[in-house]
């Protein structure tokens, strides 16, 4: 093979020879040479099948509704770009706010009888879809590159591959569900939103489960990439599947938002930036719809010193410049041990010097285009302002070529942990290098992020990199690997990359509910006395003997202590008949800073705490309170009217069951088809806030709070305004039970002003919250912030089953630890 010469390839065009399809050879290499410098040849993708079908639709594509193509209800369309060179594509339509409900309606009129074919059925068409993405899987490969800029590599031998992966996979879940998730039935109508930067795999993430489980979709694909939404769209014509399951609509930004507002939608899974799922949050907060959001990343990429550099730097390669950097969990922060640092900046520019960017449709490039110019911008502002802030940038000597969206691979050293580019998403190919000397420093740096989405670990020490990964906040842990993607593996994230999971066993919990159970109505509290009535019985104590009563002064407990209400204000507590039994603390927003606090100091000794020992503690408190059962028993009574016997033997049996589970709640081993071990292991979720429901108040504690401290998580509870005594005297168990202090803190006061409070907290990790609807309203908007995960229930009624508790206390971690000489 002649050598390539690229003198002008700083100009974007390289110098072809005459008579050759190689640019300048020169004859007189020796094969010495010639193996020395390896040079490369182009080996163009042939674009024209794509172009052909593009073609064959006259450039412009409709909506998919309801099994039809149909044009926008206003005749609106935008085109869609190649940014490898500027050029127009096609033209799509723009939904409006009538295409969207006319989609919704199609998706519910098809919802009845979808969720009602047979699980075999419905895996069946799964199947045809798999086998018709194999069957057109280079023509995916090929729109998917002209559309979105990446690499026909990537599309071809990891998107693709992928996406048929999932259909398959998933189809096998429709065939178990009726055995392996009993008494769940599909969500509903589900409203789908994805981004750009995997536009193909991203829908089959979304879809795939959806359908298996029952649901009818209606998905909105990006703006800058629909076409092979649209394509998959023509196969589910083609495989049969039955009208209105699935409905495709193409526009941007404001057909996302009417698609998350309309009231026919059960619920939103959407991939995007943190910002919009924000947005998202705030916008269906109060309206019942589920919410999954995968969301933004800026993933730590760890190097040890007794890493393989060779290896680790490929890694890196792989991390940041795989889809140009244009990736939720890129590796864009490189955490290197301070001994081998300037050993293995060495290397990586070395590295870097060797990739190539240039046409994504040439098969020996390594970084393709990025997908837009607005974005090009905003990957050039950041690594200015990265300039700026003093850190020390690299990139390679050769230029990137001049026509369309191109930018080098970049290095930044010498960076600070606060700066703009360690701690912002670019999305694009910049890199972020940072020094630590022990584990300890690592695992700091790895989680001083809002984000927690992935992170890398590179050591030949395995137990080093296991301990590291249990530490790290991040959803999926590589180890010695990187961007490894299977349909059997969960992935979501921790803290502001959202909530929810996608894959595995753990994505089908996002498309389930519980199935409606028949039972008893419950029971609304009627207070008997008027409140003038309960005015005079808060002021003529009850005369049980000729001494007076002593005053019990019921107080707040926090950080292991009994401690006054910083407001300095009490809250008189009624029975049904209207006669007063107590007064409480009412508690403020300084009291919920205070247990915040103790519950985060706590956290780390708790979840590092074995689940034998977690299981004794529980077990203990158990004892300790059927010590005192009967006085339990005449405190419910007191507050509710109702027999507190059986809700004291009740809530035994529930903190009983959180013992149980406290060290069989177990992880599983994913089997991804590659030579690596997954272990999906489930994590207390943090520090968690727990506003109890009115109706059996004691129960309620021991089993919603009993559950969440046995996964290992610290507690801030708010009991029940209606009867919050049993939690009061419940705190006296709780000193003499072992409880670690700050592990387990009860704040009494009025439910939504200490929630709003709780929600709106950025060291809280989770809010459940069982209140009125409007309550509901208030948390989830408030915890937007920092996207808190959120779990609201009915004020009254049954309580949830243990399973959905546990699932609601933990988030799943997965660990890829690949193995193999």
């Amino acid at each position: 093979m002649p050598r390539c010469s690229t003198s002008r390839w700083g100009s974007g065009q390289p110098a072809i020879c005459p008579n050759t399809a190689y640019p300048n050879p020169e004859p007189t290499m020796t094969l010495t040479e010639l193996m020395d410098t390896l040079p490369y040849g182009p080996a163009p993708e042939a674009a024209q099948p794509a172009l052909d079908w593009l073609k064959a639709h006259e450039g412009r594509f409709r909506l998919f509704i309801g099994g039809k193509w149909r044009d926008p209800a206003q005749p609106e369309w935008f085109a869609t770009h190649n940014p490898a060179n500027g050029q127009p594509l096609a033209e799509v339509a723009q939904a409006g706010a009538a295409d969207v409900d006319e989609a919704v309606k199609a998706a519910r009129k098809a919802l009845a009888g979808w969720q009602q074919t047979p699980g075999h059925l419905r895996a069946r068409y799964l199947y045809a879809l798999a086998r018709q993405v194999q069957k057109h899987a280079r023509l995916f490969a090929v729109l998917e590159t002209l559309d979105n800029g990446k690499p026909i590599r990537e599309t071809r031998d990891i998107d693709i591959p992928l996406v048929a992966r999932h259909f398959y996979y998933h189809a096998g879940w429709a065939q178990l569900m009726e055995s392996e998730l009993p008494g769940y039935v599909p969500v509903g109508v589900v409203g789908q939103i994805i981004p750009w930067n995997f536009p193909l795999l991203m829908l089959a993430w979304k879809i795939a489960p959806a359908l298996a489980m029952g649901n009818t979709v209606v998905l909105k694909p990006a703006e800058f990439t629909p076409l092979t939404a649209l394509l998959f769209a023509e196969i589910c014509q083609k495989v049969g599947l039955p009208p209105g399951v699935v409905n495709i609509l193409t526009g941007d930004g404001s057909t996302g938002a009417a698609l998350v507002a309309h009231p026919g939608v059960d619920k939103i899974a959407f991939t995007g930036s943190t910002e919009v799922g924000r947005l998202i949050r705030k916008a269906t907060a109060g309206s019942g719809k589920k919410l999954s959001l995968e969301l933004g990343g800026k993933s730590p990429f760890l190097v040890f010193e007794d890493a393989d550099l060779d290896s680790a730097v490929e890694g890196v390669v792989d991390a940041i410049w795989f889809n140009q950097g244009q990736v939720c969990c890129a590796g864009s922060r490189l955490l290197v041990q301070e001994g081998i640092a300037e050993k293995m900046y060495a290397k990586l520019r070395a590295r870097m010097e060797k990739l190539r960017c240039g046409d994504p449709l040439d098969k020996a490039v390594d970084l393709g285009a990025i997908v837009s110019p607005v974005q090009l911008q905003k990957i050039q502002r950041l690594v200015q302002k990265g300039v700026e802030e003093g850190a020390e940038l690299w990139q390679p000597s050769w230029a990137v070529p001049s026509q369309g969206c191109f930018y080098p691979p970049t290095l930044f050293t010498q960076v600070a942990p606060a700066s703009t580019i360690a701690q912002e998403e670019i999305f694009g190919p910049v890199l972020a290098a940072l020094t630590f000397r022990t584990p300890e420093e690592a695992v700091r740096l790895a989680n001083n992020t809002r984000y927690g989405l992935a992170a890398s670990i590179w050591s030949e020490d395995i137990n080093l990199a296991l301990d590291v990964a249990t530490q790290i906040k991040a959803g999926t842990i590589w180890i010695n690997s990187t961007n490894l993607f299977d349909a059997a593996s969960g992935f979501g994230g921790y803290k502001e990359s959202g909530f929810g999971r996608e894959g595995g066993k753990e994505g089908l919990w996002e498309y389930v509910r519980k199935a409606e159970r028949p039972g008893p109505k419950a029971q609304s509290r009627k207070t008997k006395a008027s409140s003038k009535a309960r005015e005079t019985a808060s002021l003529q104590p009850v005369a049980t003997s000729l001494r007076p009563a002593i005053d019990r002064t019921a107080k707040l407990f926090i950080g292991g202590k009994q401690t006054r209400p910083d407001s300095g204000y009490s809250q008189a507590v009624y029975g049904p008949d209207g006669r007063l039994v107590g007064e409480v603390g009412l508690g403020n927003r300084k009291d919920i800073r205070n247990a915040v606090e103790a519950a985060r100091a706590a956290f780390e000794g708790w979840r590092k705490a074995t689940a034998h020992h977690k299981a004794q503690i529980l077990y203990f408190l158990a004892e300790n309170l059927s010590e005192r059962a009967e006085e339990f028993a005449r405190r419910l009574q007191e507050q509710t009217g109702e027999d507190g016997g059986a809700e004291v033997e009740a809530a035994l049996e529930a903190l009983f069951a959180a013992a149980a589970w406290a060290d069989k709640y177990e992880g599983v081993v994913h089997p991804t088809p590659i030579r690596n071990v997954t272990l999906a292991l489930p994590e207390p979720v943090g520090v968690l806030g727990i506003l109890c429901p009115d109706d059996k108040p004691l129960l309620a504690l021991a089993k919603l709070a009993g559950t969440a401290l046995a996964m290992g998580n610290t507690l801030v509870v708010v009991p029940s305004p209606a009867a919050p005594l049993s939690a009061t005297d419940f705190y006296q168990v709780l000193e003499t039970s072992d409880i670690p202090p700050g592990t387990f803190n009860i704040v009494t006061g009025e439910r939504d002003e200490l929630a709003k409070t709780l929600a709106e907290h950025d060291d809280v990790d989770a809010v459940w919250y069982a209140g009125p609807q409007a309550g509901h309203a208030l948390v989830e908007r408030a915890s937007a912030g920092n996207m808190k995960r959120t779990w609201t229930l009915p004020e009254r009624g049954a309580l949830p089953d243990t399973d959905e508790i546990l699932r609601q206390a933990t988030q799943i971690k997965n660990i890829w630890v690949p193995y193999g000489a």
